[in-house]
């Protein structure tokens, strides 16, 4: 069989313009017609067509060029210049603009806060062409590495030693550059030092941010440990995941039921989902413009008083606990056999004693529930299985047990069940995408507005595939989204 050769000096007859190197279906027609319809104006981009001065590059194929190289994977400044430079479809895109990596670096530290917002449009955009419905809503989480080390985590009483010893250095400094401006030599020397001061009244200012925020937030987590903060991402925290222990950003997903498709992405220092259930939902409705009907996520953001926040609105929460997570069989003498007198306000165990109200714990959040006398525990046939301890037997109560007990029963319903088994073919979908294809395992921004204008992007992409498919390929999606 022959073979086929290549021949790099073959004359050709070249096309007669860029558009032509591109076919009508390829996806970065698509990310193109995308960024087009946006409002730059509500995203907080300026566009002045009749501004005076230097002219820069135009900020919409500065924002395509961003958006398009995160749906390659490709995030660096200098990576994306190589690219206008030698990929075919980001010549196209960008019209032959060539833009340097500093130039493409500095629109998108400028404009971080305006790029996060692009996700918003995207879904009200999604919402117009009826690929969103909003009325079922799942939340989940993942953790994302920071652009930091986990061994730049120090304690208040560290940053305050930093502190002293950069104040020292700055006052060498003064004292070095004052000599040296004296003697008018040795001007290299002169040049370097008053650098070296720059970078360290920076370092200064940042370490005097670090510890106000300790004073705001107190030198202990909630768990007890020394609160600690990164100096090179002091919004990062260290966080545990199936990678190890990193620094880190808890990154928040809502995605709506009927395609998958992202409603909104939050990167939050919380290491936690506990605490983020209600606040996420909230955040969905708020660019949706609605209210959902049915709220789920896993046994992760099973805390009571933050599902009741949605619950009282009258949305179904289908959230399980940790007991029904984990699907384990109940032990003889574990909670549920003890029977509560909502009249009496006390437990009957199951040997017929009574545990009555004993105490309140947890900042009034829980009651304690405790057997008259010691001596009725031990003298029972079940003292040493139903509890070991010499006081007797204990039962702890939330205050809003009741509705603790309704989610836990709202779960078990089979509608429930249906909606539950859905929710992690939904939630898992976008953050496999993400990770996966867009290789997004870590930030390359720090600070918090830089993480979520990089996590706000790599949503964008995934909606955009998505609503590709959907709608029938690049050409039906250009059509929807410029009609």
């Amino acid at each position: 069989m022959a073979y086929r050769y290549g021949d790099r000096y073959q004359l050709t007859m070249f096309p007669e313009s860029i558009d032509n190197y591109i076919s009508a279906n390829d996806p970065v027609r698509a990310y193109d017609a995308f960024i087009d319809v946006l409002n730059l104006k509500e995203l907080g981009i300026k566009f002045e067509e009749n501004r005076i001065g230097n002219s820069e590059y135009d900020p919409k194929a500065m924002l395509k060029l961003i958006v398009y190289g995160y749906s390659y994977g490709w995030r660096s400044s200098r990576k994306l210049e190589r690219a206008v430079y030698h990929n075919v479809s980001f010549i196209w895109l960008m019209g032959g603009l060539k833009p340097d990596y500093k130039t493409i670096a500095r629109f998108r530290q400028k404009n971080k806060k305006a790029i996060k917002k692009v996700l918003k449009q995207c879904v009200r955009l999604c919402l117009k062409l009826e690929l969103i419905e909003g009325n079922t809503l799942f939340v989940d989480g993942t953790k994302i590495k920071a652009n930091a080390t986990k061994g730049k985590n120090y304690t208040k009483a560290k940053y305050e030693e930093l502190l002293i010893e950069v104040d020292k250095r700055i006052d060498e400094i003064l004292r070095e550059c004052e000599r040296v401006d004296q003697k008018e030599s040795e001007e290299g020397s002169l040049v370097k030092m008053k650098e070296e001061l720059a970078n360290n009244e920076h370092l200064r200012d940042k370490i005097k941010n670090i510890l106000k925020e300790f004073e705001e937030e107190g030198n202990k987590t909630r768990d007890g440990k020394e609160r600690t903060k990164n100096l090179t991402d002091p919004d990062s925290r260290v966080m545990k995941s199936k990678q190890g222990c990193y620094a880190s950003y808890n990154v928040q997903s809502v995605v709506d039921n009927k395609h998958s498709l992202i409603v909104n992405v939050e990167a939050v220092s919380d290491p936690l989902d506990v605490n983020q259930f209600a606040k996420q939902i909230k955040q969905a409705e708020e660019i949706m413009e609605k209210q959902c009907e049915v709220a789920g996520a896993d046994a992760g953001y099973a805390d009571t008083e933050e599902l009741e926040k949605i619950d009282q609105r009258g949305t179904k929460v289908i959230v399980p606990s940790q007991k029904q997570a984990l699907h384990g069989k109940e032990k003889e003498f574990s909670k549920s056999h003890f029977k509560y007198d909502k009249e009496k306000n006390c437990y009957v165990c199951p040997a017929g004693q009574i545990l009555r109200y004993h105490r309140s714990a947890k900042n009034g959040k829980k009651l304690v529930y405790q057997i008259k006398e010691g001596s009725i525990c031990q003298e029972c046939v079940h003292y040493g299985i139903c509890t070991k301890a010499k006081k007797g037997r204990q039962i702890i109560r939330l205050v809003n047990e009741e509705a603790k007990e309704r989610f836990e029963q709202q779960y078990e319903q089979p509608e429930s069940q249906v909606i539950y088994k859905r929710r992690k073919a939904c939630v898992e979908h976008p953050f496999g995408h993400i990770k996966r294809n867009l290789g997004m395992t870590n930030f390359l921004l720090r600070g918090r507005d830089g993480v979520q204008a990089e996590i706000g992007i790599a949503a964008t992409c995934f909606n955009i595939v998505r609503m590709i498919t959907l709608l029938g390929g690049v050409q039906k999606f250009i059509t929807a989204v410029q009609g």
